[in-house]
């Protein structure tokens, strides 16, 4: 079976609701799913629920990144900027570490992950736009089969409900989850939990 990672979450509700691997909150204020002030106060309920949480961050600095693990109970942060491998290795003590990186037509992906194969625990690939992800474009996934890839990866960027067939005949090692957002809302940051549901379904049970 296949992880699901929903990510842009904003509200508990939906974060209870949810019957996937990992659930993503964008910590990064640039995002139209930032959660801002949107969950402060529900932290310790957060931090409670047994759904592997998620935080999203842009080249935030290090005590940001460990105070939001600390009142969220966050099992993994991504890392969706320009990061150093210095910093990834040094939140690698603390949490589960994703490192993204953003695939254009022409990247040489083997050039792009090679200095971060000993400092994070996952990959995650994404499209390659202006905004960091959210973009509900998809990159070539082709492109990763030729790439010494040798780490488990999220595989992102505007997958949808029409997507089943296609990462059910993708086949990659490594590959280790789905990471889904843009394509499953009403709103940004409001999820149709029945669409989820149904390509949780879908994708794992059918």
């Amino acid at each position: 079976m296949t992880k699901i990672k929903v990510c842009g979450i904003t509200t508990l509700e939906q974060m209870q609701q949810l019957d996937v691997d990992y659930a993503g909150m964008i910590f990064y204020e640039g995002s139209k799913r930032f959660v801002g002030d949107r969950l402060k106060k529900q932290k310790s309920e957060i931090s409670k629920l047994a759904i592997k949480k998620v935080g999203v961050f842009v080249n935030a600095d290090y005590e940001t990144i460990v105070k939001a693990i600390e009142d969220y109970g966050l099992a993994a942060v991504q890392l969706h900027g320009d990061e150093t491998d210095e910093f990834c290795l040094e939140l690698m003590d603390k949490v589960k570490v994703i490192k993204v990186f953003r695939i254009s037509d022409e990247q040489n992906i083997d050039e792009l992950v090679n200095p971060f194969q000993n400092v994070c625990h996952y990959f995650l690939f994404d499209r390659d736009t202006k905004a960091y992800g959210g973009s509900g474009k998809q990159f070539n996934w082709n492109m990763l089969k030729n790439a010494r890839i040798n780490k488990p990866f999220f595989l992102s960027g505007g997958i949808g409900l029409e997507d089943i067939d296609k990462l059910k005949t993708f086949q990659h090692p490594y590959l280790y989850a789905v990471d889904v957002n843009s394509r499953f809302e009403i709103e940004p940051g409001v999820k149709d939990m029945m669409k989820v549901q149904q390509f949780v379904n879908k994708l794992n049970h059918e």
